[in-house]
């Protein structure tokens, strides 16, 4: 029942069900990369199943948001000196608006393939779309007129590998994340004007300076490019957000931090996933785990709220699916494991080929999981692995995917698909 609990809070949070016409932010409605639509294809290919195609200039990886007769999505230029909005018309697939946001006359180079400049996803709600590029900027956009409602570039954090957390709504707040080499915080701003309403510095207890503060190792250590997840614990919102060396919980109304868990890790990527009185939470790069920690706690609740740990192909990006009492984990090598949600114990595990940075998606009792070469595989949940088909897009994915009505709004690294029967 707590499970049922926090998924219908987090609709509720959120306006919409997971069945409605939309999609809203990074994963969908509730966060979770779950969807309730019906008819959707199992199947596709470039002459199957596409119902338009078009291509979306420079490199980002952000999901599509989906609102009305629009879609929405962000890219920058391969260098990061350019950042672009882009609508598209969800009918017809047209380009209603491909506006140059920011310019930056040194941003600082990525140092990876993996990245883009363009990785938040944004999100939307009626009459505002909300996209951001970290500390390269923030805007919030009329809808209708395509007019910019207001802007911020004065939010400071050093990247070092790019932008990749994703902004959330929550009542009258647009929450956004920096997790960088310098600064570590969370921040929320009034969504309708864009000012600061509180802001939160990470109370993590970093083990690479020296005595008098001097870093000492690279800055990866400081990293993290996950994306919160507001849920209702004993009938209050918490904001479950991880970063580097730690995951904590906050008030999203005040930026209060009520607990924490500490670990070794950094550059945690995937969003928790919550059930069962617990949150499912990455710790990142140099000690990949998944913990399961019991959510209700105060203060620093490490020794006392973790449920268990997995430590065997845990992905260090696709976020997780849980799914009754099952969780699922596509690894960035391909594995596709299965775990019981409330004890950990693993149930099965395959290994499906090829790379993976996209999050997988549950619709009509399938999985669906997006390779970096352009495959999707689908399977049927439960408790034996049970593959049931593979289609295959040019290009490859790195965006996570969006479900609105009968259809997916694919990324590709090049085109966007709206893939209908």
């Amino acid at each position: 029942m707590q499970f049922l609990g926090v998924w219908l809070w987090c609709a509720l949070l959120l306006g919409q069900g997971a069945g409605s016409d939309n999609w809203t932010e990074f994963r969908g409605a509730n966060g979770d990369g779950s969807s309730s639509a019906i008819g959707v294809p199992l199947t596709w290919s470039e002459t199957k199943n596409v119902r338009w195609k078009t291509p979306i200039p420079g490199r980002g990886w952000s999901t599509p948001m989906v609102y009305g007769k629009q879609v929405w999505l962000t890219t920058a230029t391969e260098d990061g000196h350019l950042m672009y909005v882009v609508c598209v018309d969800r009918e017809s697939g047209k380009v209603l608006l491909n506006r140059e946001l920011f310019q930056n006359p040194k941003p600082e180079p990525l140092g990876n393939d993996v990245n883009s400049y363009a990785s938040p996803s944004p999100t939307i709600e009626k009459g505002r779309v909300y996209v951001h590029f970290g500390s390269y900027g923030t805007a919030c956009l009329d809808t209708r007129t395509f007019k910019t409602v207001w802007e911020r570039r004065n939010l400071p954090c050093r990247h070092y590998r790019g932008p990749s957390s994703s902004p959330i709504l929550f009542e009258n707040l647009l929450i956004l994340t920096f997790d960088g080499a310098d600064n570590q915080y969370v921040a929320a701003l009034d969504k309708k004007k864009g000012d600061t309403v509180w802001k939160t510095d990470r109370s993590a207890e970093w083990n690479d300076v020296d005595p008098t503060g001097r870093i000492i190792a690279d800055g990866d250590l400081r990293k993290a490019h996950s994306t919160p997840l507001i849920i209702n614990v004993q009938g209050h919102p918490e904001m479950v957000s991880t970063g580097a060396k730690a995951a904590y919980a906050y008030d999203p109304r005040t930026g209060k931090e009520l607990w924490k868990v500490d670990y070794r890790g950094f550059s945690a990527s995937f969003r928790p996933v919550v059930g069962f009185g617990m949150a499912y939470i990455p710790t990142g790069y140099g000690h990949s785990d998944l913990w399961a920690v019991r959510l209700g706690g105060k203060g620093n609740v490490t020794a006392s709220n973790i449920a268990w740990k997995y430590s065997r192909n845990v992905p260090s990006k696709p976020s997780p699916l849980l799914i009754g009492d099952l969780l699922y984990l596509i690894d960035d090598s391909g594995v596709l494991t299965c775990l019981e949600a409330q004890t950990g114990k693993e149930v099965w595990k395959e290994r499906i080929g090829g790379h993976y940075s996209a999050s997988p998606i549950v619709v009509e009792g399938r999985i669906y999981c997006f390779s970096e070469e352009g495959k999707t595989s689908v399977f049927q949940p439960g408790r034996t692995f049970h593959p049931l088909a593979d289609s295959q897009l040019p290009d490859g994915f790195m965006a996570s995917p969006a479900i609105a009505g009968k259809a997916f709004f694919l990324r590709t690294k090049t085109h966007l698909y709206r893939i209908e029967q």
